[in-house]
């Protein structure tokens, strides 16, 4: 079984020499044997121990409470505890820079090709990215609950027109009339519009987003701003009404 020194114990796990002499005198790793010569001799029971305690250190645990726990009766089940919580923190601190990285590059994507760009034109950008996921959850959750809609829609043109019989398609009218006003209210309380003269993000009347010419990200509408009227950016506008 292999034998370290203070010295390769210390190299082994990133510390000074220092650092395991201070947690021998505070009876927290003691070493194993000590050799004739006196020099102190730690196990590979003492190495893994080391380690154990640098990890909890990197924790900023105190010393005291360090050694606290490696006195319980089952250390291994505190230690066990603290390394899912460890875990679980790292695991939400890198999705949170894979987000923060996924922004950036949509960032750098939105402003490519543009030969001058102000704080303004990265504000916009900022704004469209900031809301995208939910634009395009909001826009599937439409989809999906327009689907049973159609379906009924087809159903009762066909048994119409091959069975001559039309109260299916009168069904269907009731059906979509009072869906097709809910979906429409909710889009519109969910959405806003960024003017491109003005960067202004507002929100338009009900009547004129209904009506208005439009792409799947634009609508021509007049800002409440300054009155351009033109095709206006399309973004999340949370949950206000």
């Amino acid at each position: 079984m292999s034998k370290y020194t203070t010295g390769e114990l210390a190299k082994l796990c990133g510390v000074t020499v220092r650092t395991v002499q201070y947690y021998d005198a505070r009876g927290i790793l003691i070493p194993s044997e000590l050799s004739e010569g006196g020099r102190r001799l730690y196990s590979e029971g003492d190495l893994k121990c080391m380690k154990i305690i640098c990890f909890l250190r990197s924790l900023s645990l105190p010393i005291e409470a360090i050694s606290q726990i490696l006195k319980e009766e089952h250390p291994e089940k505190v230690i066990s505890m603290l390394i899912e919580q460890q875990e679980e923190a790292l695991s939400d601190e890198i999705s949170d820079r894979e987000e923060k990285l996924e922004k950036l590059r949509e960032l750098k994507n939105g402003l490519r090709g543009k030969t001058e760009f102000s704080l303004e034109t990265i504000g916009d950008i900022a704004v469209i990215m900031e809301g995208r996921k939910k634009l395009k959850r909001m826009r599937w959750m439409m989809i999906l609950t327009g689907l049973p809609v159609t379906a009924l829609q087809w159903f009762s043109i066909i048994f119409w027109i091959v069975r001559g019989i039309w109260w299916p398609f009168a069904v269907w009218v009731l059906v979509a009339v009072p869906w097709g006003t809910a979906v429409s209210l909710y889009y519109f309380n969910h959405v806003k519009y960024i003017c491109p003269e003005c960067h202004e993000v507002f929100r338009p009347a009900l009547k004129e987003a209904f009506w208005a010419n439009h792409t799947p990200s634009t609508r021509k509408l007049t800002c409440t701003a300054c009155g351009h009227k033109g095709f206006c950016v399309e973004v999340w506008g949370g949950d206000e009404k």
